[in-house]
């Protein structure tokens, strides 16, 4: 065995080792601070995943989460893309999967998408025109965007953790708009994008998300009915 063979092996052996030691420590340390929105949200993405079939997927916003790994496991051929220098105030590591550092206002992906998926992310966007323009643009015809966020049938809100209802008292680096009907019919004209489906789900008793006390567990209502997150399907035209 050569030296840089067995430089190799210690390298592999340290890293499998501090890995184990991380996840063991995450375990350890569990301690139970509430359910939030990502069970409905990831439900919703994997019943559109069966739904519709496809092969290669983008997933806008990864972050830390396990959801591009969860859906390789099925099979799937996924990118997942993050704005890592610009909107993580500190180096930001996905232990799950590989994330490529991209700004979706102004992509530099080239490949396009059979599916894209956009899980709690686009109300963290300022710029959301220019987001889902990128993601419609690395959409193949025919195929299909999932979108979940807070949402209002009838009224946008700039920031809802600035609400003074808002149960978010510390200042974020970060704002988290709620979208109404008006957002997605402007997203829909300029993309040339046709809804499939639409969900809403109430999680507070206030009017936006974060307002009012929580309810436990949430409940799925109709578009008439007080909401604050909206999970959608979307078409691209042919």
């Amino acid at each position: 065995m050569n030296f840089v063979h067995r430089v190799k092996m210690w390298i592999n052996t340290t890293g499998l080792a501090y890995v184990s030691f991380l996840n063991r420590r995450e375990f350890e340390t569990q301690s139970y601070s509430g359910i939030n929105e990502r069970p409905l949200e990831f439900r919703f993405v994997f019943e559109q995943l069966a739904r519709t079939w496809p092969k290669k997927v983008l997933d806008v916003g990864t972050g830390t989460t396990a959801l591009p790994h969860l859906m390789r496991n099925c099979g799937f051929l996924v990118t997942a893309v993050d704005n890592i220098r610009d909107y993580w105030t500190s180096s930001m590591i996905n232990r799950h999967y590989h994330v490529i550092n991209d700004d979706i206002t102004r992509t530099r992906l080239t490949k396009t998408f059979d599916f894209i998926t956009c899980v709690s992310v686009l109300e963290h966007i300022k710029d959301h025109k220019a987001a889902v323009r990128s993601m419609f643009k690395l959409l193949n015809p025919g195929g299909h965007l999932v979108l979940t966020f807070p949402y209002n049938e009838s009224r946008y809100v700039g920031n809802v953790y600035a609400l003074p209802e808002s149960t978010v008292k510390e200042k974020l680096p970060f704002v988290a708009q709620a979208f109404s009907r008006n957002e997605i019919n402007e997203w829909m004209s300029a993309n040339n994008g046709e809804i499939i489906e639409q969900e809403f789900w109430q999680f507070f008793t206030g009017e936006f998300w974060t307002c009012g006390e929580r309810v436990q567990p949430p409940l799925q209502v109709s578009k008439n009915e007080k909401h604050q997150i909206s999970c959608l399907l979307i078409r691209k035209s042919e």
